[in-house]
């Protein structure tokens, strides 16, 4: 097993008075030439947006966008139609797949919206581009792992990667192993709240491991804690 750990504050930091953003890899104004990607994962950033401000309209194309709100409500619109709200508690994923123009908003002109933005690289190029969200109950992830993203899990939303999504919430004192569902694949393990132990590092709120060259991962709560498990194939960047 190969872990490198990833402390909150060793982050790229983005403030635009509207949009106040921590970068988990190189993105935009900020670049670090050892946290380009980990494998098939490029991008987790880490945004609040001020009440009414947002992302005006812009291109993507050829990667696979997750959005976890943590905090507040999204408000989405995109060229095939889509105009929806995202809450805490919802998943949405779009697949940019030839190309596609959306926008994100804070839904609320009043309060801050607080959510992640996480990129994966596709599997297959050039499909067409799809969107879909799904809603998860908290409770059904208490001391145990809630897939939230997968190519083969009716339950989770689709993506196009063999890549897995997994919440879970989890009592202090509270030990939970992660079987990696792919061969080969390797595992980023985010903590939103709380510490805990993973893989045998000692992570406190939005640090992170990266683990490689295992099948299962220890996760261990010291206190009550909120963790991100990121399943992706360990991909090279062209």
């Amino acid at each position: 097993m190969k872990t490198v750990v990833h402390k909150s504050d060793s982050r790229g930091y983005a403030n635009h008075g509207w949009l106040e953003s921590r970068h988990t890899f190189s993105f935009a104004g900020y670049f670090n030439p050892e946290r380009v990607h980990f494998g098939a994962l490029r991008v987790l950033n880490d945004d609040k947006v001020a009440g009414g401000q947002g992302f005006g309209t812009h291109p993507h194309n050829n990667m696979e966008i997750v959005s976890i709100p943590l905090l507040g409500d999204l408000e989405h619109k995109d060229s095939t139609g889509r105009n929806e709200v995202i809450k805490q508690g919802d998943v949405q994923i779009m697949s940019a797949g030839t190309g596609l123009q959306h926008s994100e908003y804070n839904h609320n002109e009043d309060k801050e919206v607080h959510f992640l933005q996480i990129w994966v690289l596709p599997k297959e190029r050039n499909i067409e581009p799809r969107y879909e969200q799904k809603s998860y109950a908290a409770e059904d992830r208490m001391n145990k792992f809630q897939t939230v993203v997968s190519p083969n899990d009716n339950n989770a939303v689709w993506i196009n990667q063999d890549a897995h999504f997994s919440l879970a919430n989890l009592d202090a004192g509270t030990s939970l192993d992660y079987q990696v569902k792919n061969d080969g694949n390797g595992v980023y393990v985010f903590v939103l709240n709380g510490e805990l132990e993973a893989a045998g590092e000692v992570l406190d709120s939005r640090d992170a491991v990266a683990v490689t060259e295992t099948d299962m991962i220890n996760l261990k709560a010291k206190s009550y804690a909120e963790v991100l498990v990121i399943e992706v194939p360990m991909l090279e960047l062209n």
